[in-house]
């Protein structure tokens, strides 16, 4: 099987999360679901477009590779690799939005504060994690390119929501 599927779909998963993360904390209102769709779907949307970007290059690496099936089992052993480490980490922030909506009040809210807001300063590494295992899992260089362009598309969903939807205008 080709984690291709579980990658993308983390990678949307992940950008519908940093869209609201771009909205989050920007609105008082109590009822707020609509805008939470809205920025979870901003997110998506531009986390879909972001994620071509390694589609292309892993696309590009076949067509240019002397050995069309080398460069696919390389890429898909670099792609287990990747897996592993972000589905540690993506198992983990479940468990931390579970305990967040099955808790009581006081301790969702802790489980919130030292669960999800470390996890989510930890996103980066886990990335750095996830191109590690790509590349030691036999994927090689080529893998590493493709989850280091993979990497950079999702850690740039949140800040081009921001940017875009949700940053103040000063004067």
């Amino acid at each position: 099987m080709t984690p291709a599927a579980p990658l993308v779909t983390l990678g949307l998963v992940d950008a519908a999360f940093s869209g609201f993360r771009a909205y989050a904390g920007r609105d008082a209102r109590i009822r707020k679901r609509a805008a939470i769709v809205r920025s979870a779907l901003r997110g998506l949307a531009v986390g879909a477009v972001l994620l071509l970007a390694p589609a292309v290059t892993a696309g590009t690496v076949l067509l240019t590779a002397d050995d069309p099936a080398l460069a696919y089992a390389a890429l898909a052993a670099g792609g287990a690799g990747y897996l592993r480490p972000l589905a540690v980490y993506a198992t983990t922030v479940v468990l931390s939005l579970a305990a967040y909506f099955v808790l009581p009040f006081r301790v969702s809210t802790l489980a919130m504060v030292v669960g999800l807001g470390p996890l989510t300063l930890l996103r980066p590494l886990a990335i750095v994690a996830a191109c590690l295992g790509a590349l030691l899992n036999g994927g090689g260089f080529t893998s590493l390119l493709v989850g280091s362009v993979a990497g950079g598309a999702v850690l740039c969903v949140e800040p081009i929501v921001h940017r875009r939807w949700y940053a103040s205008v000063v004067h």
